[in-house]
């Protein structure tokens, strides 16, 4: 098996990137508009809401349950851009598995790659 060259390693690099800033940018910008929605109908940026006994999957469940029964509100636009945030690395873990597995065929890559993503996806059902 060859060693990756530069060519392929700036494959995996782009797509990676994209994935990081886009995840960045869009959490940043749910938090920004629930802080100023909220701000301009409450006067203040104070949040007081306890999370103690939920994972993230719950967490984010349960504001997906509000979306899809209308309730929209600065809150669950904030805990949606947390959860952006916190998803965004895990996703990144998941194109480099698929990545290394499919297009490298670098079962090593792979195998070490998933090893990661598998304590990821544990880490997130923890509570």
């Amino acid at each position: 098996m060859q060693p990756p060259t530069r060519t392929t390693r700036r494959d995996i690099e782009t797509p990676v990137g994209y994935i990081l800033l886009g995840g960045v940018v869009t959490s940043v910008a749910l938090v920004v508009v629930g802080l100023a929605w909220h701000w301009a109908t409450v006067g203040e940026l104070q949040f007081e809401y306890p999370l103690a006994g939920m994972n993230l999957f719950e967490f984010v469940l349960a504001d997906v349950q509000q979306l899809l029964a209308g309730t929209v509100r600065p809150r669950v636009l904030i805990n949606m851009g947390l959860a952006v945030l916190m998803l965004t690395p895990y996703v990144r873990v998941l194109i480099s598995m698929l990545y290394f597995a499919l297009a490298e065929r670098n079962r090593k890559y792979a195998l070490f790659t998933g090893l990661v993503f598998a304590v990821l996806t544990y880490s997130l059902f923890l509570r």
